[in-house]
């Protein structure tokens, strides 16, 4: 029996030393940058990632200091059909010396950045590393730390490349954000450490541009921005032609003020984290009062101010008819051609928010929106001596706005019957 356990042993240890050898054999990030042709990098990444296409771009560094290890990393250039699983391991492969340690060393990578395949070899770590030490080694930890800003710093090469080279850099990276945009989001809210570096790489369709490719930065954003403009202006929504054509913008397309329009899954979520950049609040058009700052100025103001004072009764009767709808009724001047239009509370969750978390079958909390009316409508200002029909045409106004972003009604049917009558009593 001893023999036995011997023999397994010693057939272990020949084992080990001809993988080492192997290994040292054909390690290609072992050897100098200098003396490896492009067509080399090409064909180590297809082999460790079986991936027949060529990746966007690679980095290969040796790493001193208070860790020792060699990194050569890759960014693919189209996402695995895998991407969206968030329990994946990760695509870094861990050697010890140039031993082979084990596949997709996920402690290696944080999950943000899970689409990133390569090699990283350690000189300090003990070559029966297993997965559990992995997690609290602090040799992976500043392996981990190193790798990730490395990864950030080769797309900021591409985003912000300049010279000869800018055109085909920033081409792989509008490729690069088109196929691994929305993951990248993730990194927001995970990476506090890195938060500021991978808001500056963020893209997003705009006002600017009016179509939904994502390809203005914030910092894109800044630049363009108003005089006395103090604020990065959003609105959400579950497709690109709801978000473009919401009525929210309505005031900022009169004013040429350019807001980003986000309808990615992720966006939501991230937002809870990006409050700011560059010292500009991130704000929804479709939160809160209306605040435009510096951009209205003081004649517009008291002019609102009065209107506002007019339609007091109004708004008071609307209040009464709406009780069971509207958490509260209130005079706007962010719409411009559209009668009404709903907002969130500032510190609610927003409408588009709440529709994703009751179609992911998740419990939103119970509350009501606030209805927002455009004084200067003619069906706003017929409101003004409505009677008969008060209750029916505030309910209408409300429910338009409701399908105008994108919600569902409660009850249908009601809507069509109360926009049945109406339309048959006008044509009369």
């Amino acid at each position: 029996m001893q023999k036995e356990e011997w023999d397994d042993e010693k057939k272990e240890q020949v084992l080990k030393e001809e993988l080492e050898t192997v290994n040292q054999a054909s390690a290609l990030w072992a050897r100098s940058k200098s003396d490896i042709t492009p067509e080399q990098y090409t064909e180590f990444y297809k082999h460790i990632s079986h991936d027949y296409t060529a990746p966007l771009t690679h980095t290969h560094n040796r790493v001193e200091g208070r860790s020792e290890y060699t990194q050569l990393l890759y960014i693919p250039s189209r996402a695995p059909f895998d991407m969206w699983d968030r329990n994946k391991r990760g695509g870094i492969k861990l050697y010890v010396k140039r031993v082979f340690i084990m596949d997709d060393a996920e402690q290696l990578m944080p999950v943000y950045l899970r689409f990133v395949k390569g090699i990283i070899d350690s000189n300090d770590l003990p070559l029966n590393v297993s997965r559990e030490i992995l997690q609290e080694s602090r040799d992976i930890k500043a392996i981990r730390e190193g790798s990730t800003k490395r990864v950030l710093g080769m797309l900021e090469d591409l985003a912000n490349a300049e010279g000869d080279e800018a055109e085909s850099k920033k081409e792989k990276f509008a490729s690069f954000w088109k196929e691994f945009g929305q993951v990248l989001k993730e990194g927001v809210g995970e990476d506090a450490a890195n938060k500021d570096r991978i808001a500056a790489l963020l893209r997003f369709a705009s006002t600017h541009n009016d179509n939904e490719s994502q390809t203005v930065s914030l910092a894109d954003y800044i630049a363009r921005a108003k005089e006395g403009q103090d604020k990065i202006y959003y609105v959400t929504a579950d497709s690109f032609a709801a978000a473009k054509n919401s009525p929210h913008l309505e005031i900022f397309r009169k004013k040429g003020v350019e807001v980003l329009l986000l309808t990615d899954r992720v966006d939501e979520w991230m937002l809870s984290f990006l409050t700011a950049f560059e010292g500009k609040d991130l704000v929804s058009v479709a939160k809160g009062d209306l605040d435009l700052g510096k951009l209205e100025d003081e004649a517009e103001k008291k002019q609102h101010e009065e209107t506002e004072t007019q339609f007091k009764d109004l708004v008071e009767k609307m209040k009464t008819a709406l009780a069971d709808k509207a958490k509260d009724v209130r005079i706007t001047f962010r719409l411009t051609d559209s009668p009404a239009c709903l907002v969130a509370d500032e510190n609610e969750l927003s409408g588009n928010l709440v529709r994703m978390l009751k179609a992911a079958g998740q419990a939103a909390p119970e509350s009501k929106p606030i209805l927002e009316v455009n004084p200067d409508h003619p069906l706003v200002q017929r409101l003004k001596y409505e009677e008969a029909k008060f209750n029916d045409w505030s309910h209408i106004l409300f429910d338009q706005a409701a399908l105008a972003e994108g919600g569902t009604l409660e009850d249908p049917s009601a809507f069509v019957k109360r926009l049945n009558e109406m339309l048959l009593n006008v044509s009369k």
